[in-house]
């Protein structure tokens, strides 16, 4: 059995963990119940009725959180020509092509947290496939980070865009804040990702689709969020 500190054990004094909470008065005591010495991110963890073992049944996306992740983002861009400079207008922190790819491939360098590249690159970033992709790195048409409109990719990325994927658990893993956020501010940025989750949900997938929802600190327990409330939260924040 797994042992916990002492400040974890005084953290689940503060609440019921048993209980299933509404989705702002579960941010609230994740919140009151944060511990660490750092700001931590407040984590939410969402097991859907999916089989991700089909493919029609894979729920993945990008969203954009209105009030960032509270972390900065450094963005590579894999470009040339005019798409290179608009890339670096927009603020990217890293342009190139065949220059950047063999600076990861021979020096195994990664100091960036998002790529992006225009769809005529991609046969040099195709060949970076098993370094970015178990990095979570690779650029995906279908999450905007293949495209031509290298301004606004990185835009996003800079402003807080976060890419959800379930597991093969069908679990999806997604930091939406620090704890240091207002409490307002975590909740429009939980909204907007629950929001989007609930927009992915594949028309394959039977039964409840929000089987279970919890936020966490990155230290910290869990709290339990009521799946059967997130309709009327999204409403509350005003989402949709």
């Amino acid at each position: 059995m797994k042992k916990y500190g002492k400040k974890y054990r005084e953290a689940l004094t503060k609440y019921d963990p048993s209980k299933l909470y509404n989705p702002k008065d579960a941010l609230r005591i994740v919140k009151e119940i944060a511990f660490a010495n750092f700001d931590e991110t407040v984590e939410t963890a969402i097991r859907l009725g999916i089989d991700p073992t089909k493919a029609d049944q894979r729920v993945r996306g990008t969203v954009v959180l209105p009030n960032g992740t509270g972390k900065s983002v450094r963005v590579l861009v894999f470009a040339k020509g005019e798409k290179a400079k608009e890339a670096e207008e927009a603020g990217a922190d890293y342009v190139g092509a065949e220059d950047i790819a063999e600076r990861i491939t021979k020096e195994g360098w990664l100091d960036f947290e998002a790529v992006i590249a225009t769809p005529d690159m991609m046969s040099v970033v195709g060949k970076l496939g098993r370094i970015l992709g178990p990095r979570g790195l690779m650029p995906n048409p279908k999450v905007g980070t293949v495209t031509f409109d290298v301004a606004k990719a990185v835009k996003e990325a800079k402003a807080g865009r976060v890419e959800f994927r379930a597991d093969r658990y069908g679990i999806l893993h997604v930091g939406i804040g620090k704890v240091s956020f207002e409490l307002d501010k975590l909740a429009e940025n939980f909204a907007v990702l629950l929001d989007a989750v609930v927009r992915a949900r594949p028309q394959a997938a039977k039964g409840r689709y929000l089987k279970s929802i919890a936020v966490s600190p990155t230290m910290g327990p869990s709290v339990k969020v009521d799946p059967l409330k997130v309709r009327d939260f999204i409403e509350e924040v005003g989402i949709s």
